[in-house]
């Protein structure tokens, strides 16, 4: 990388970091905390409130993106870390459910993931840009092993209110970063082609990309609906489950640091990315075989395996969907990306729930492994060349 890319990317890996530490601080104690508010009595009414962010981002990263390809990345940016601080004002003050469902979803109004994702890519050449989303990618798991540890042991003195404080400040630590920290973006032609979502969407590999995208994310929040009761099972108690995530995620992240840059230089790619997508789909059947004796060791290796694929996956998905779209689409194509994988947050909850009302955990684990062999499946016609570019 250059002096301009590392410093590109290092600040953009920030903005990353301090949104999802804003986003994941609250996830590990919000159903709890929640219900000592007015309404909190209503299982349901708090599953809405932890999933309206997801929503609400679906809807807007599509326009947000569309936004900077107009007007430019860092104004869009800006503009979303402002309306994602103001929910979290709103959320701290909040006295009801009620009112902490609407700031969630002002918080998902703050679409910015698109916007973000394509300022990286327009800062970076694509020899090295795979390598600048690992580093986002590395960043957004190293926040949620922080959030696992942190918020545990915040939330008893400060409450979920100060949690959503701490959010605040964060997105503002996040707008000065892009103010005085994230390089210029380039000059745009005056009379530059502008993106179309037809033509966005008339791409199959990208259709391949945000198919992908959608199902990662959807098997992500149905192993996450299950994986605790396996530990709980095997004899850890739910207070020290970190003990469990933050050992995986850590060598997890050893193994993706040296694998995924070693193998992508070696012209790689696409094996790294299907091989990754077969690896998540054997972990849901290894889940699934030690759901009756649980095993903790088992479990812990299942689980670093689990955050390889995940982890690898999300730093090559971005690169890829902005490789396969043209400079003048890239705000347009990563809005369309993003709107996937907020779609999938979404539908795996909903989804994973149904299913383990009607089949319990081995169920999820079973969709869970299906959702990743029709991925597999899709992603196979993918053109070589496509992941090369």
């Amino acid at each position: 990388m250059t002096s301009g890319e590392r410093r590109a990317s290092a600040a953009l890996a920030a903005i990353y970091a301090l949104r999802m530490l804003g986003l994941f601080i609250v996830l590990p104690v919000f159903a709890l905390e929640a219900r000592r508010y007015p309404g909190g009595d209503d299982p349901a009414l708090i599953g809405l409130a932890m999933g309206m962010y997801g929503l609400t981002q679906a809807f807007l990263q599509v326009p947000l993106g569309m936004a900077s390809d107009r007007f430019g990345r860092k104004p869009v940016i800006l503009l979303g870390l402002a309306v994602f601080a103001a929910g979290s004002a709103l959320a701290a003050w909040a006295p009801s459910v009620q009112w902490l469902l609407a700031a969630r979803a002002l918080q998902g109004a703050g679409a910015i993931s698109a916007a973000v994702t394509a300022l990286l890519a327009d800062l970076t050449r694509d020899t090295v840009r795979t390598k600048a989303m690992a580093l986002v990618g590395i960043s957004i798991a190293l926040m949620f092993a922080l959030s696992l540890v942190a918020a545990p042991a915040l939330v008893p003195h400060v409450g979920l209110s100060g949690l959503f404080l701490m959010t605040l400040a964060l997105s503002l630590a996040a707008m000065a970063v892009v103010a005085w920290v994230v390089p210029p973006e380039p000059a745009r032609q005056a009379h530059a082609p502008r993106a179309s979502l037809r033509e966005v969407l008339g791409q199959r590999d990208l259709l391949r990309v945000n198919a992908g995208v959608f199902a990662l994310h959807a098997a992500q929040i149905m192993t996450w609906l299950s994986v605790p009761a396996l530990l709980v099972q095997a004899g850890l108690d739910p207070a020290r489950h970190w003990q469990a995530y933050l050992p995986a995620l850590v060598v997890s992240l050893l193994i993706v640091g040296g694998f995924l840059f070693r193998l992508e230089r070696r012209g790689h790619f696409r094996a790294v990315y299907l091989g990754t997508i077969a690896l998540l789909g054997l972990v849901q059947l290894g889940f699934l075989a030690q759901f009756h004796q649980p095993s903790l060791p088992l479990l812990g290796v299942l689980l670093c395996l689990y955050f390889v694929g995940f982890n690898t996956q999300e730093a090559s998905q971005p690169s890829l969907a902005s490789r396969l779209a043209a400079p003048h689409q890239r705000g347009t194509a990563l809005g369309v990306f993003n709107t996937l994988m907020s779609l999938g947050i979404f539908v795996g909850g909903s989804l994973g729930g149904l299913v383990s009302r009607a089949w319990g955990a081995p169920g999820v684990f079973g969709a869970s492994a299906a959702v990743l062999a029709l991925w597999l499946l899709i992603a196979w016609g993918m053109r070589p060349s496509a992941a090369a570019r």
